[in-house]
């Protein structure tokens, strides 16, 4: 067998060289989130004019996107499995597309061939004395996209951390690699305001000692975190962590001990925030990897004890539809794994899971015009996300409303409580013509 070493020498080319393996027509796929190989597409998109209808997809993207630009119509053809701010778009403009997919099923539809993968570019850390590289802080589905890929392209990053479970990946599975250093997104620490730390409290207070959690990024989950300080014992099972698990963890608040499957393990698929955390997960045994369709499979999630799950919303109607990826008629998100989570928690071994739905309870325009996001009805051309079946709980900065196994009167009712008072007279009258009878 060909000695690892000459085969990475052999292998090894520059980004501008590598790009021209990928050819008109081709679909091309990024590893994920913080992962993305930013080396590989600033040089693919360098190479623009070599191309015509290269399909790019992705999911949550924190480089710049300009494959998505408009002058690169004609170049590259989007499609989101879940959008973000520079992706989402050319998708509202009709240059791109969005796919729903539930995020656990993706490494399925890869290995499936529903989603055809010609290219892969990924990014990893240098290979070990063994030949395996290591994707660090996204397994979800890069692992997959890799070994289903024709073509497998890895820019060689020495900042990528360690980490283990799912994340090795040995360098005969590439045909080429491009060394380039590259710090990882440094996220910024949300601002936590007054209605975050209500909101988190309200959260905090539906946790009991022994939970495992699943949690998102962002002000609220990083205010439930804040508030979780006199619990004991919780645990980690989440599509993804930042860095307020790890004040826990140090805290002794989060020790896994609980935990009915992975004992002694946090299990993730993707980390998103600052150096501290991926600095924390570098070679920490504590901390595994895993890939999504084995993290947010509802038959695992369900196997675990005592599972809360608190994910967000950008509205909820009286009958408890929640919509979590789209205003109107506008792709904004992707459905993620809100509801892998929802309901593998509503299957929880000893049915104590909960899924919770945390939001403020208004939207702030920049004009300071606030809107409510709780609604009568969900907005024309909106789709709901989480079925009124699979609600559990809404909580808000005021208050917290219980929804699964209520009648359609209840809902409404349990949400009007906790809507901003400036409109609760307007959904009250809503609910008197939806109902007959007044509140």
């Amino acid at each position: 067998m060909l000695n690892w070493r000459e085969d990475y020498k052999k292998k090894l080319t520059t980004a501008e060289k590598a790009v021209k393996l990928i050819k008109s027509g081709d679909k091309v796929v990024l590893s994920h989130a913080v992962s993305e190989p930013l080396a590989l597409i600033d040089a693919m998109v360098a190479n623009a004019d070599a191309y015509r209808d290269v399909e790019v997809s992705t999911m949550v993207t924190l480089g710049k996107g300009e494959y998505t630009k408009p002058e690169y119509k004609d170049c590259f053809k989007f499609n989101g499995w879940f959008l973000s701010a520079c992706t989402r778009g050319c998708v509202a403009e009709k240059r791109g597309d969005f796919t729903p997919v539930f995020f656990h099923e993706v490494p399925h539809y890869i290995r499936k061939d529903i989603f055809h993968v010609d290219v892969c570019l990924a990014m990893v850390s240098p290979p070990d004395e063994h030949g395996y590289c290591n994707l660090g802080v996204s397994a979800d589905y890069s692992v997959q996209a890799i070994r289903s890929a024709k073509t497998a392209i890895a820019q060689i990053n020495d900042q990528v951390p360690v980490t283990y479970g799912d994340t090795f990946v040995h360098i005969s599975e590439f045909d080429a690699f491009v060394e380039h250093s590259q710090p990882l997104p440094d996220l910024k620490l949300p601002h936590i305001g007054d209605v975050e730390l209500t909101i988190g409290k309200y959260c905090a207070s539906l946790v009991p000692d022994g939970a495992t959690l699943q949690l998102g990024i962002g002000a609220i989950p990083d205010a439930v975190l804040q508030s979780l300080k006199d619990k004991k014992n919780l645990g980690i099972h989440s599509e993804m962590i930042s860095d307020g698990v790890v004040d826990l963890y140090e805290a002794g608040v989060i020790d896994n001990s609980q935990k009915s499957i992975n004992k002694g393990k946090m299990i993730v698929t993707f980390l998103m925030g600052t150096k501290r955390l991926y600095d924390f997960a570098h070679k920490n045994p504590v901390l595994e990897m895993h890939t999504v369709d084995y993290v947010n499979s509802p038959i695992v999630i369900a196997q675990n004890s005592n599972m809360v799950c608190i994910n967000s919303a950008l509205s909820v109607d009286f009958m408890g539809q929640i919509v979590s990826d789209t205003i109107g008629d506008m792709q904004f998100s992707g459905v993620g794994g809100q509801v892998d989570f929802m309901r593998g928690a509503a299957m929880s071994l000893d049915q104590k899971g909960k899924g919770i739905i945390a939001m403020p309870s208004v939207t702030v325009k920049k004009d300071g015009t606030m809107i409510s996001k709780i609604t009568g009805c969900i907005q024309q051309g909106a789709a709901v996300t989480t079925s009124r079946q699979d609600a559990d709980y809404v909580v808000t900065e005021y208050g917290i409303a219980e929804l699964k196994g209520k009648t359609l009167r209840q809902r409404a009712k349990n949400l009007i409580a906790i809507a901003h008072p400036q409109f609760r007279d307007e959904l009250k009258a809503l609910y008197t013509k939806k109902f007959g009878d007044t509140i």
